[in-house]
């Protein structure tokens, strides 16, 4: 590639960089972005905004599944087109430190090309008996994808019962690309069921739920004030 083409490709790459920038502090995820930032820039001076691994918000049915900043939400957007299908929980450590849990009871599933995912099926929706959904854990893997899963849940694993408060792993930074690392946390979501026991695709929003009744917070960022913080005890601006 001659000069003029990369000095075009990286005004394409400064451009879309921007872009992205501006969208995050201009939209309605812009509060949450920026207090992701303070967060990964120093935990300790915001230990308040952290929900615990196994807590319970009052009649909740799920237990938050692990420790940290619940930085972004269900259909919140990071950049134009995007739909954020769960939750995105902050450790504030190191990778391999922070524990994952279970939510719920359920049946686990690894797939064998999995790194840093793993399923559960919940056979009966505490919120809709009769419905099954699945719950969905990613990023418990490090940068090169080196699994931070626990050693009871080995790649192939499939429909191994497991309690809520059980541990899965712990917080990764694995991005799907081996030397490409996320911040570390744990992204949640609720998935759906394909009416044939299997489930959907977890990437399309359409394909997820709201998971504000499952832990009794306002976890949907089309509803949740953007000032506010997500915690059991109460719900806070600055």
């Amino acid at each position: 590639m001659n000069r003029r083409a990369l000095m075009i490709a990286g005004l394409v790459v400064a451009a879309a960089a921007g872009a992205t920038l501006f969208f995050l502090l201009s939209g309605r995820t812009s509060p949450r972005s920026a207090r992701v930032m303070q967060w990964i820039r120093n935990p300790a001076a915001h230990s308040e905004w952290a929900v615990l691994a196994g807590e319970r918000c009052g009649a909740a049915p799920f237990v938050m599944p692990t420790n940290g900043f619940i930085g972004f939400l269900w259909d919140d957007s990071f950049r134009p087109g995007h739909r954020h299908t769960g939750l995105d929980i902050f450790g504030g450590t190191d990778t391999g430190i922070t524990p994952v849990v279970a939510a719920y009871d359920g049946y686990l599933t690894r797939l064998s090309d999995w790194k840093s995912t793993v399923i559960i099926r919940i056979p009966d929706d505490p919120l809709q008996p009769g419905r099954q959904i699945w719950t969905y854990y990613t990023h418990m893997a490090d940068a090169q994808g080196n699994s931070l899963i626990a050693s009871g849940f080995p790649p192939g694993v499939t429909e191994k019962f497991v309690t809520a408060g059980t541990l899965l792993g712990t917080q990764g930074n694995y991005s799907g690309t081996a030397g490409n690392p996320t911040g570390v946390h744990l992204h949640f979501s609720v998935v759906k069921d394909d009416g044939q026991g299997k489930f959907l695709n977890e990437l399309e929003l359409y394909n997820t739920i709201d998971p504000s009744p499952y832990f009794n917070l306002t976890l949907n960022a089309a509803e949740a004030d953007p000032g506010m913080i997500p915690l059991c005890q109460t719900e806070f601006g600055d």
